[in-house]
């Protein structure tokens, strides 16, 4: 897709966090109330009809339009968090991301196997983070999963591949 509008309002940040790491500030998306309807609404188009029950956004960006998209598509909203975030019982897992490892939860009780689940990021670097949530929604055995990004880097090397049923779509692709 490549919007010029979101193009036109994209920031990137060179050695952030680290050095080395071009970072692609999708805050600068989320201020700009077109920005923001251009995303919801591309989103929307692209999954109105693949029967999404559940959205789950990643942490912490993944929340914004995670959320807003949920709604939009009459889907429940579930956070993949962080360890020691969500006030019930979890499961977890473990990634590799560009700098360094993680862990990312989601309570036990979010999904079920009768939903389709749409896992959405702000930007699919390596693959790691999202790699990791897909397993955890795995775990659900939902019927379907899809993951959808705002970004995707396309000359970054993927750590892991996805599961092959899991359809992958963005935004933008630089």
């Amino acid at each position: 897709m490549n919007s010029a509008l979101l193009m036109e309002n994209l920031r990137s940040i060179p050695d952030f966090p680290i050095k080395g790491i071009l970072f692609w500030d999708v805050t600068t998306l989320f201020k700009h109330p077109d920005c923001l309807r251009e995303i919801v609404d591309s989103l929307y188009e692209e999954y109105k009809d693949a029967g999404i029950t559940k959205v789950v956004g990643v942490e912490a960006r993944g929340y914004v339009i995670g959320a807003a998209l949920a709604m939009r598509l009459g889907a429940g909203f579930v956070m993949a968090r962080k360890p020691g975030k969500l006030p019930a019982e979890t499961w977890s897992e473990s990634y590799t991301k560009e700098y360094g490892e993680d862990r990312l939860e989601i309570h036990c009780d979010a999904i079920s196997s009768e939903d389709v689940v749409l896992i959405h990021d702000d930007l699919l670097a390596t693959g790691g983070t999202v790699a990791a949530v897909s397993r955890l929604v795995g775990r659900f055995n939902p019927q379907k999963q899809y993951m959808g990004f705002i970004i995707s880097l396309k000359d970054v090397p993927r750590v892991e591949a996805f599961p092959e049923d899991v359809e992958t779509f963005s935004l933008l692709n630089l």
